[in-house]
């Protein structure tokens, strides 16, 4: 009885300091977006009167109809909702082509192609930066919305095609074979059997490539100088001003940016979890 009392002591002190650093972990996590929310309600006046990290004494939230309606962050957010849903479906459906043609179609230069493609992801997206402007500017594409989506779309795509690359690899041949035989093209079989058997690692790039086109501001700053085009990245930048700056509506913006990203993680989050745990299964 006394080895089992020990034992189960010792079991809740694991499990007391296990909740501890998980509950420590999740504040830690949790923190900057409270006290972003907090600080989108707040004015100067109590910004920069010590009350930073505190509630509002009263809570402004006239900063979220300045930033959406007089500052137009309404319309910064569609162009980036725009840029990026565009730049995610033609990153998808290019690199899932091209990874299921270099992988389950027998040709002599696939391998070729395919370190090929992955050269890309050893190019600097800033050294980029100057040759990819002098292309668009020849070919009359600043300030339109191609002049991010194509340039997100090339970068994207060789982190996706490696990672749909690996996936594919774990696909039974046999269920290609299967399907030919019962008469679907290759279309039909990519599109109504290798697909379904890959949507975490859809999941897993669809996230990656939000994150990195709606957050970028390099490409967004240099390519676009025209406000009907400006993604949000660069909207909230336009905010600060030269002489005196608004606190709090910047603060709303930013919490309006930032809700997509939280919304589609917390939809996504088991797919891109399954593709983990496939991925670790198959190395």
């Amino acid at each position: 009885m006394k080895k089992q009392y020990n034992k189960n002591s010792e079991w809740n002190v694991k499990t007391i300091i296990l909740n501890t650093l998980l509950v420590a972990g999740l504040i830690t996590c949790l923190y900057p977006l409270i006290w972003l929310v907090l600080f989108s309600l707040k004015g100067n006046n109590e910004i920069f009167g010590g009350n930073v990290a505190g509630l509002p004494e009263k809570f402004l939230w006239e900063n979220y109809k300045e930033a959406l309606i007089n500052a137009k962050v309404s319309g910064y957010f569609l162009n980036s909702v725009l840029v990026t849903a565009v730049t995610i479906a033609a990153t998808s459906f290019l690199s899932l082509t091209t990874s299921y043609a270099i992988t389950r179609m027998k040709w002599k230069l696939s391998k070729a192609v395919l370190n090929l493609i992955l050269l890309g992801l050893m190019v600097p997206l800033h050294s980029a930066l100057l040759p990819i402007f002098v292309i668009l500017k020849n070919l009359k594409m600043l300030n339109t919305y191609w002049a991010l989506i194509i340039p997100y779309t090339v970068f994207a795509i060789p982190m996706v095609v490696f990672i749909f690359s690996g996936f594919l690899k774990g696909i039974p041949r046999e269920l290609e074979e299967s399907a030919c035989i019962d008469g679907c093209n290759i279309y039909q079989i990519l599109f109504n059997i290798v697909l379904p058997l890959i949507k975490p690692a859809i999941a897993t790039i669809a996230i990656f490539t939000y994150l990195s086109s709606w957050n970028e501001l390099m490409f967004a700053v240099t390519f676009i100088s025209d406000k009907k085009f400006k993604t949000i990245t660069v909207g909230i930048q336009t905010m600060v001003g030269q002489y005196s700056t608004s606190w709090g509506p910047i603060g709303a913006g930013l919490v309006v940016a930032t809700l997509p990203t939280i919304i589609i993680y917390s939809f996504m989050s088991s797919q891109v979890q399954k593709s983990l745990i496939v991925g670790a299964v198959k190395g």
